[in-house]
């Protein structure tokens, strides 16, 4: 009865959206909407997060995310550096057992959180970035990628340490169980229990937003390009993400780390090599663009506000992109086959690095060497923050045909980060409402996929972007108390392997 409703709900709305602003009073009920988010919901919460910290004038969230992810990666000792081998070890199934209780191997845990993190933030949103910022923004980007490997890294051990096993084997875990449970054992179940509460609620409006509404206006975007008539017909493609994401969600987290194992791989080889090609034939100009980088990201001539706002720009598009700190990843990880914790903590910390230091590296160097930043014919896209049309520009100038290539990776992309956030979102909301409320947080999830397609006002999409940053106050908080039994555990871990 719910599915036939839900169905019918939406064959409803479909005319009503079939040719947006060609009908009477088309974008009122968006206007309205967007206004609404606006002056209630997105402003507020830009002046907490964004609210400058006296003395040194940093936004409150990116010397939060900073901080947290300078403090772990000293505490830690650099694990980002000294277990990096190791951790390509873990996910060539070098020490996996087949008897350890879990759901998903190792590879599938990294596949299904990369294809969370590895989306439209790399092509989208370092085009965004670069084009409001300038090459500057890549640097702060590549820095958060290295220290955020450090904030998985914690995120993820804890993800696994506080997991609960379910008699029918399924597995419950994420920052809401760690924060709520190892705040508890620290005689502080009063805190934990409000940031768990509290993260719970900004992930799942991160899921609809960042994770779903705003993948499906970003990848729509840049296909348009390809196939015009969806500019008349967006909610066509709605619809048809709909469908598609709810086959894959329905089936729970071995049916998303099935179809992730198989498409993170072939996308992230696809966009890679098509980037290869183009820095291959532009070989000779990758130093002069990396010394581009560096000197405006410290340059006070810098574009949108100079220094610090290169800065701020670098942060919030990297962690938007890689996630490192704010707790989404360590929901997917909880779910592997283990022997310690601390393995899955090493092998999420690959993702920071194959995220934003390879992928969001190679877009940035593909978009400062073609100049597509700098050419007047694409400043309507860079206005319009349309950052995926402003990299197949970039990739088209130099392989004309590639944008049809590119659309079809944009769409594995966004799919992919679909129905990873999914499953996030419903994770948060089940520890909120219970068992029972994940098909309704299902179908809320396809209505925003639905929503996605038609509403483009600037207010909304802000939202998402707000949701997502927002869940580094609690997460990282309760990280920073955490943090010594994590490193009592990494130092532990560290002197099994040298009996080995």
């Amino acid at each position: 009865m719910k599915v036939k409703f839900c169905l019918l709900s939406t064959l409803y709305l479909i005319p009503l959206f079939s040719h947006g602003s060609n009908q009477v009073g088309g974008n009122n009920w968006e206007k309205e909407m967007d206004l609404f988010f606006g002056e209630y919901i997105v402003s507020p919460l830009a002046a907490i997060l964004f609210w400058p910290i006296p003395g040194i004038e940093m936004p409150l969230v990116v010397a939060w995310l900073l901080g947290g992810a300078l403090f772990f990666t000293l505490r830690m000792r650099f694990v980002n550096i000294r277990l990096f081998k190791h951790a390509i070890d873990l996910v060539r199934g070098k020490y996996d057992d087949p008897e350890q209780v879990g759901e998903v191997s190792h590879f599938q845990a990294l596949t299904t959180a990369l294809s969370a993190t590895v989306g439209l933030g790399n092509i989208a949103g370092v085009a965004i970035a670069i084009g409001t910022g300038g090459p500057g923004a890549t640097f702060w980007m590549m820095l958060v990628g290295f220290l955020g490997m450090s904030s998985k890294f914690t995120e993820c051990v804890l993800g696994q340490k506080y997991r609960k096993i379910r008699k029918d084997g399924r597995i419950m875990g994420g920052a809401m169980h760690y924060l709520s449970q190892g705040l508890k054992e620290k005689k502080l179940a009063g805190l934990g229990g409000f940031l768990a509460g509290l993260f719970c609620l900004l992930c799942i409006g991160g899921s609809l937003g960042g994770g779903n509404s705003f993948q499906v206006v970003q990848s729509l975007d840049m296909i348009k390009t390809v196939l015009p008539f969806l500019a008349e017909y967006p909610w066509a493609y709605g619809l048809l993400m709909a469908v598609l994401v709810g086959l894959v969600i329905l089936g729970g987290i071995k049916s998303i780390a099935r179809v992730a194992s198989f498409v993170v791989p072939l996308m992230c080889g696809l966009y890679l090599l098509a980037c290869l090609f183009i820095l291959g034939t532009h070989f000779g100009e990758i130093p002069d663009a990396f010394g581009l980088i560096i000197n405006q990201a410290f340059s006070p001539d810098a574009a949108f506000g100079g220094f610090l706002g290169v800065l701020i720009i670098g942060v919030k598009r990297a962690v938007f992109s890689n996630e490192a700190g704010i707790g989404s990843a360590a929901i997917a990880h909880s779910a592997a086959k283990v022997k310690n914790p601390v393995e899955e903590g090493v092998v999420a910390l690959l993702e920071p690095f194959i995220d934003t230091i390879v992928v969001c590296t190679m877009t940035a160097l593909v978009i400062i060497i073609t100049g597509a930043y700098l050419d007047p014919v694409n400043a309507e896209l860079i206005s319009k923050n349309q950052g995926g049309a402003l990299t197949s520009a970039a990739m088209g100038g130099v392989i004309p045909w590639f944008p049809n290539i590119l659309a079809v990776a944009v769409f594995l992309f966004a799919f992919s980060t679909m129905i990873s956030w999914s499953y996030y979102g419903e994770r948060c909301w089940v520890y909120l409402f219970g068992d029972g409320s994940s098909l309704s947080y299902k179908f809320l999830f396809l209505l925003f996929t639905f929503l996605g397609s038609v509403i483009t006002a600037t207010n909304i999409l802000d939202f998402s972007d707000l949701m997502i940053l927002g869940m580094a106050f609690p997460n990282i908080l309760g990280l920073l108390i955490l943090s010594g039994s994590v490193r009592k555990d990494l130092d532990f871990y560290i002197k099994s392997l040298h009996k080995l």
